[in-house]
């Protein structure tokens, strides 16, 4: 049980890096000077940078909560790895369907992630 929950951390990290990178990925293509700069304007979102930097912010709003309790699930010795693979798992497809825009799957995969 402690190995696969701390497997599943190690892949919760994972996708907190793919949360840092992707925005500016995603800006990469259009405003790379913005990206090289000090940052001290305003870049033009388009609708996927927007929806995925509010992906992020939401995600980096649960994300503690999930490694504390991932923490004392491995330390009380509580088997709690099928939840916390269900996080991960709607956690995921969270931010796929968030950033291609669909919106009442997006509702309901956040929905099922704080559950």
């Amino acid at each position: 049980m402690e190995s696969i929950m701390q497997t599943l951390i190690l892949f919760s990290l994972l996708l907190a890096l793919l949360h840092i990178w992707l925005l500016p990925m995603i800006l990469n293509a259009k405003n790379m000077e913005y990206l090289l700069s000090n940052r001290d304007g305003v870049v033009e979102e388009s609708g996927m940078s927007g929806r995925v930097r509010r992906a992020s912010t939401n995600f980096y709003e649960s994300f503690p909560v999930f490694l504390a309790l991932c923490l004392l699930s491995i330390i009380l010795e509580v088997d709690n790895t099928s939840l916390a693979m269900c996080w991960l798992i709607f956690r995921v497809l969270f931010l796929i369907s968030y950033a291609a825009g669909i919106i009442y799957l997006r509702t309901l995969l956040w929905m099922g992630s704080i559950v």
